[in-house]
């Protein structure tokens, strides 16, 4: 029996968007929030925290308000979540036949400067992810579900920050 390691192709983008909204209302039904990622890394920060120095989460406001006390950052919904996107992606590359590692760049920036770019772009996400009280899945996806305007706003800051600043990292990938 031969085998093959092609890729399959991606799942038609109208019928992900629609399987999308679907988990979106399921996830409001089942934990009574949305969907989103970076409560759930803020939650696994803080009980690791909360493990190697349990009077600092104590101490501080904003780690005590998620564990703080006989509190678990641990037993939240979001902590689940986030666990089930990593295994879903996990068995999704899996079956699809595009698990691997790899690093994909442009060829004008080195692997290193690509690295850094990435780890940079991430930690000024995050921050802006916790100042705003949410990630743009948390923000753009779960609360324009709801109609937020503050979810709008943010969701249309995120779009047209993209696009200007587009032409400065543009030409890194070509």
């Amino acid at each position: 029996m031969a085998t093959t390691t092609v890729p399959r192709p991606y799942l038609n983008p109208y019928l992900a968007g629609t399987l999308l909204g679907l988990v979106l209302f399921l996830a409001f039904y089942v934990t009574g929030g949305g969907l989103g990622a970076s409560a759930a890394l803020s939650r696994v920060q803080t009980g690791v925290v909360d493990v190697l120095a349990p009077g600092h989460v104590d101490r501080v406001a904003y780690f005590a308000e998620l564990a703080g006390g006989s509190r678990s950052a641990w037993a939240h919904s979001s902590v689940w979540m986030l666990v089930g996107t990593i295994l879903g992606g996990f068995t999704s590359g899996l079956v699809n036949r595009r698990l691997k590692p790899e690093l994909r760049k442009g060829p004008n920036i080195s692997t290193p400067t690509r690295v850094v770019f990435a780890l940079l772009g991430g930690a000024i996400m995050g921050y802006g992810a916790r100042l705003a009280r949410g990630c743009t899945s948390g923000q753009a996806l779960s609360g324009g579900a709801v109609l937020s305007v503050g979810s709008w706003a943010f969701a249309l800051a995120i779009f047209a920050s993209a696009y200007a600043l587009a032409w400065f990292v543009r030409r890194l990938w070509n």
